[in-house]
């Protein structure tokens, strides 16, 4: 029953998308989005120790700002996901640089015989950048975790992440079809920022602190030298993107013998590169998540 109320709350909210004038969604769900921060003290406690940890410098009053623009950013990005289900979001208009990111994606597509790893984060509007990549040429095995509502999961999300030709698999089983993948030369899409299990994982230091982080990047570095390209998309004030895709990190380290010391090493390299997006804008990653808990 509870699935079909959620279900149907969602089917809600995606014809209001289509309806409704856009300034209109931005409203209410930044309205939502607030009274979310003030109700759930929990949740707004959790960003704001995350928020404490990482920016010590900060002050108390800084850091209570700060978790309310992350919460004002990722109302804009629920709202923009909400008009990208519905067709009334231009992706290509809504990036700033658009001719140097196609550029790029173009450069890594053909010095890429051994496949690519997109790796990202859940940074600023994660679901605009993976339809941006697919729909100008560079499609992907999307891994994520399998949603807590099989309804809106099959019905609503995977859709909406298949849509530019894009294939979204549940994290679980999703070594195979990743090696599988790379095999035939074509690109995965791993977000390495949350909280792995235990399998396949190590904790690797992460704004100062260690965080569970899945080895699964490190671990088809090795096996199948595919380019790992780290690629964000960022929001500006005027409420327009740029999408930042960075050099592929080369580092396997040689120079370690152990070989779960090695996947270690190179996981790092990882962490710091989503790190120093972070702190450019740390307003746009989700600080909502127990990023490190032990």
């Amino acid at each position: 029953m509870r699935e079909k109320v959620e279900y149907i709350l969602v089917k809600l909210f995606l014809w209001l998308a289509k309806i409704a004038p856009g300034s209109f969604i931005y409203s209410v769900i930044k309205g939502l989005t607030l009274l979310v921060y003030r109700l759930d003290r929990k949740r707004r406690n959790l960003t704001i120790q995350n928020l404490t940890m990482a920016f010590p410098e900060k002050s108390e009053e800084e850091i209570n700002e700060l978790s309310k623009e992350v919460y004002l950013s990722l109302s804009k990005t629920i709202a923009e996901i909400l008009l990208m289900f519905v067709d009334r979001f231009d992706i290509d208009k809504a990036i700033k640089n658009l001719e140097q990111a196609k550029e790029k994606l173009v450069n890594i597509i053909q010095n890429s015989p051994h496949g690519v790893i997109v790796m990202t984060a859940h940074f600023s509007n994660w679901e605009l950048a993976a339809h941006f990549l697919a729909k100008n040429g560079l499609p992907m095995l999307a891994i994520g975790r399998e949603g807590n509502n099989q309804l809106i999961d099959q019905y609503i999300t995977i859709p909406f992440r298949n849509k530019y030709g894009n294939r979204a698999i549940s994290k679980d089983n999703a070594m195979l079809a990743m090696a599988k993948t790379l095999k035939r030369g074509d690109a995965v899409g791993l977000l390495i920022d949350q909280k792995s299990g235990k399998k396949n994982s190590a904790k690797v230091d992460f704004f100062g602190k260690p965080a569970e982080t899945t080895l699964s990047v490190a671990s088809l570095k090795l096996k199948f030298n595919p380019v790992v390209v780290p690629i964000f998309i960022t929001r500006d004030k005027d409420g327009l993107y740029e999408m930042i895709i960075e050099d592929p990190i080369d580092y396997t380290a040689e120079e370690i013998e152990d070989k779960e010391k090695r996947f270690e090493a190179m996981t790092l390299k990882y962490n710091q590169s989503i790190e120093e997006v972070i702190k450019v804008h740390p307003e746009q990653w989700f600080w909502m998540h127990n990023r490190w808990r032990l």
